[in-house]
């Protein structure tokens, strides 16, 4: 059986944080120096592009970090990500890396995998009511602010914002974040009479279709001129809302927020159909997953500067920076990084 992670607090000055070490006993050198760290992936979906992008990162940084890596997706099923957990801790993993389709479904995972010795990194969406030894993602918190701010931003005088609010899934931790983000910033204005939040729902499994049902329920109860502004939670729900919205001949009339710079996202800013994504650069949050599972299965030290609660325990947390992506820096940020070309971005 693989030695667990032990975990202990250390203060970092240079910082002024408090940063979490995180070591263990090297699983994979246990079975000899030459063997190859198996990284372990369990994956909530590949159908959306960001995802796509994120399996992609992880496969090429292990492989250039020398390890081998195990890939699995379950279509958003909870029953089959369990199964897929299992699989992979057969497969002998030394470090399992879970994005989950249910944070609270995948508690269950963890415990499998630390029964087997094998560490978690809950990647991206938080694992909740459990003890994964490291959390390493995009704040989400910050999205949400970030989405509410460039909308603040755009508040007329004497004109209060009509707003449509279409959240991500209940089952997914983050999106509750980003909408405690959003509400962070939206509150005041809120309160003041300055954005109304004429209709607010939760779009389940994050899915386009479903935000598409939400934005014209909304249209139906408010009428074709009664909305000003739609904060979508992803590129995805954004995209479900401009369907809705362009057979109403109101696309590109009405604001629309997204994240994720996917590239249809992209295209749809630079075209103006919606007004903002937030880049997340994949690269960099799947390069420090893969870094971390390769040095947690050698025996390495990682650390940690940030925690975050998931309801059982303080989470050691890597959290990434975002940037808002609008059609004025869209060349600056996305396209001037390679997370697109312009050719593909602009189309020419």
């Amino acid at each position: 059986m693989k030695a667990r992670i032990a975990l202990v607090v250390l203060s970092c000055v240079l910082s002024l944080a408090t940063g979490w070490v995180l070591s263990r006993g090297g699983a994979a050198a246990g079975k000899g120096p030459n063997r190859k760290v198996l990284i372990g992936v369990s994956m909530d979906t590949l159908k959306e592009e960001r995802w796509q992008s994120d399996r992609d990162h992880l496969v090429a940084k292990a492989k250039e970090l020398g390890a081998d890596i195990l890939v699995q997706a379950a279509n958003s099923d909870d029953t089959r990500q369990i199964a897929d957990v299992q699989a992979l801790i057969s497969n002998d993993v030394d470090v399992l890396i879970v994005v989950p389709h249910n944070g609270a479904a995948m508690a269950k995972a963890v415990d499998m995998a630390h029964e087997a010795g094998i560490p978690v990194i809950s990647y991206d969406r938080l694992i909740t009511g459990s003890d994964p030894e490291i959390y390493i993602s995009f704040d989400a918190v910050k999205v949400g602010e970030e989405q509410a701010r460039y909308l603040v931003s755009l508040l007329k005088p004497g004109h209060p914002m009509r707003l449509v609010r279409i959240c991500g899934a209940k089952t997914d931790n983050n999106a509750v974040l980003m909408r405690q983000g959003q509400d962070n910033i939206l509150k005041p204005h809120v309160e003041k009479g300055a954005i109304r939040i004429v209709h607010d729902d939760w779009a389940e499994n994050w899915k386009p279709e479903n935000a598409k049902k939400i934005m014209n329920a909304a249209i139906t109860k408010l009428g074709a001129g009664g909305v000003d502004a739609v904060l979508a939670a992803n590129d995805g729900t954004a995209g479900g809302a401009i369907q809705a919205l362009m057979e109403e001949g109101l696309a590109g009339k009405v604001i629309v927020t997204g994240q994720d710079a996917e590239l249809s996202a992209c295209q749809r800013v630079v075209r103006g159909t919606q007004s903002m994504t937030i880049y997340k650069s994949i690269s960099s949050l799947a390069g420090r997953a893969a870094e971390t599972a390769v040095k947690m299965a050698k025996g390495r030290p990682v650390i940690a500067l940030e925690t975050v609660d998931n309801g059982k325990i303080q989470v050691p947390a890597m959290l990434i920076d975002v940037v808002t992506v609008t059609k004025e820096n869209m060349d600056a940020t996305v396209i001037k990084e390679g997370f697109h070309t312009r050719e593909a971005v602009y189309g020419r």
